[in-house]
């Protein structure tokens, strides 16, 4: 009988694409969300049988053992930008870490962030670091997924910027800074191979990065060409930038947060010598091969424009 993969937090951006990859694989893939519902969207991907829902909270232990019950092969995607990042980050992933372990699962696959670092002055990426040393300590095998900022067609990322460029004046925070972003269905397969080929895997810490390194500033101007756009950047110094993080993060919708701030201050790229894509076989794919095909909805008449600036 194929192998039983629960799939922590499989409804949500990167979830959908692992459990793509999952099910065609083979795998039989339980779904562990809060509200089941959220995910059914996954149903049509599976044979008969080959997808099931679960309620499971990385909250509350007892619903977590209940999820992995019986299973394989545990994934662990779950993660959040803004919130209470210890409760979901360190003792979140300790929790399915635990019952991986109790249930006598054969993998682990638990997936982080470059930055994660427990001396980290942002939450998010202190909360990342204590996580990864929570799942250590209790499954020494599993398997540390760290990725980039990943890129993909229902991202928070590019389409947040995207749609920034059709406003006359586009403020640019931290222009300097540099990011890797890597391609979902990249990560996707990444994670799937990590799961059902745990003995190349167990263990060990990969970080994945797409095929170029971006900074903040160079995203804006190519995602301005990509959608035949032609604002003014406006760089917004550093002082300014803190400022404004600290005065507007605490509203609802705000673009970004003083803990985000925090993070910007690091790049966010794959370190010297890790391991990363190539150890999955995967050749990292550019934005520029599949981010046009969603970003013409920016464009100043959409899917219907006739001309357009070709991206760098």
């Amino acid at each position: 009988m194929s192998r039983l993969v629960t799939l922590f937090g499989g409804g949500g951006f990167l979830g959908r694409y692992v459990a793509q990859e999952l099910l065609k694989a083979g795998a039989r893939v339980r779904v562990a969300e809060r509200d089941p519902s959220d995910a059914f969207f996954l149903k049509p991907l599976g044979t008969l049988g080959q997808i099931q829902f679960v309620p499971a909270s990385v909250t509350k232990p007892a619903s977590v053992a209940r999820a992995v019950e019986g299973a394989d092969v545990v994934i662990n995607l779950v993660g959040i930008l803004k919130g209470d990042f210890d409760a979901i980050h360190r003792k979140g992933a300790a929790n399915v870490a635990g019952a991986a372990q109790a249930a006598g699962v054969e993998a682990l696959v638990h997936v982080s962030a470059i930055g994660a670092d427990p001396e980290s002055p942002s939450a998010y990426g202190r909360s990342k670091g204590e996580g990864e040393a929570a799942v250590r300590a209790v499954f020494p095998g599993a398997t540390i997924i760290r990725p980039s900022v990943v890129f993909g067609q229902e991202d928070g990322f590019l389409n947040r910027f995207a749609a920034l460029q059709a406003v006359p004046f586009v403020p640019v925070l931290r222009g300097e800074a540099k990011f890797q972003p890597v391609w979902v269905a990249d990560v996707a397969r990444a994670i799937a191979a990590a799961a059902l080929n745990s003995g190349a895997h167990a263990g060990k810490t990969y970080e994945l990065g797409g095929p170029e390194v971006v900074t903040m500033a160079g995203l804006n101007a190519w995602l301005a060409k990509a959608t035949g756009r032609e604002p003014n950047f406006v760089p917004v110094p550093d002082f300014a930038g803190g400022i404004l993080a600290t005065l507007l993060g605490v509203l609802p919708g705000a673009p970004i947060t003083r803990d985000q701030w925090l993070m910007l201050q690091k790049d966010n790229v794959v370190s010297a010598g890790a391991k990363g894509l190539e150890a999955f076989g995967i050749k990292p794919t550019p934005m520029e091969a599949v981010a046009p095909g969603w970003l013409v909805q920016y464009r100043p008449h959409g899917r219907f424009a006739t001309t357009t600036k070709p991206a760098a």
